[in-house]
């Protein structure tokens, strides 16, 4: 019990190493809290600074996840990996090292999908790549992915205990994105492609 609750704490410490502003700070001089949305995120990262810083913050944070609930299982089984990953995206969304703010963990929790739900990972990843595609809107596609989430391990017919832990995943992926909700009912949010200032 101790153990896995210490693994569970390691996961949200895991998680709240926010690499958009290492990165950003190390590389370019910047705290990208203070630039474009001020989100320490992938995505924020891209408008501000392109596309390759981007994806190796994305890569980072995608990897979090994954690394976290493998360990989880092969250390404590699957409770313990469903556990550690809602951890590791606490983490990265309310990141002790940045006075609990964060990002809003949509790399990180497909690296948790990833490593919980691998047979869904694709189908989630083409539906949040479609929207974005098909409507510019980053923050949308994130919404429908982590929408579709529970939704589908309700459809494949995976346990309870996946399906509430999908839709924890789900319900904190479009709380941290209710900004861009507003800004998208409004006609305010930023299409892909859009850079921002600096």
């Amino acid at each position: 019990m101790v153990k896995s609750i210490v693994f569970i704490l390691a996961s949200y410490l895991v998680g709240s190493i926010s690499f958009a502003y290492y990165i950003c700070r190390k590389f370019y001089s910047i705290d990208i809290r203070r630039y474009g949305s001020g989100n320490p995120g992938s995505t924020n990262v891209l408008r501000v600074l392109g596309t390759k810083p981007a994806l190796i913050v994305f890569t980072a944070d995608l990897l979090k996840g994954l690394i976290m609930v493998t360990l989880g299982r092969l250390l404590g089984g699957e409770n313990i990996a469903l556990l550690s990953g809602i951890a590791v995206v606490v983490g990265h969304d309310w990141s002790i090292f940045l006075n609990f703010k964060g990002g809003k963990g949509i790399a990180t929790s497909f690296g948790v999908i990833i490593g919980l739900f691998p047979k869904l990972a694709p189908i989630v990843l083409i539906i949040g790549i479609s929207v974005i595609y098909i409507w510019r809107y980053v923050s949308l596609g994130s919404i429908s992915a982590a929408i579709a989430l529970p939704i589908l391990l309700l459809l494949f017919k995976y346990p309870a205990k996946h399906i509430i832990v999908g839709l924890i995943l789900g319900i904190i992926a479009v709380c941290r994105h209710r900004d861009n909700i507003e800004r998208l009912l409004a006609g305010k949010e930023n299409k892909l492609g859009q850079k921002v200032r600096r």
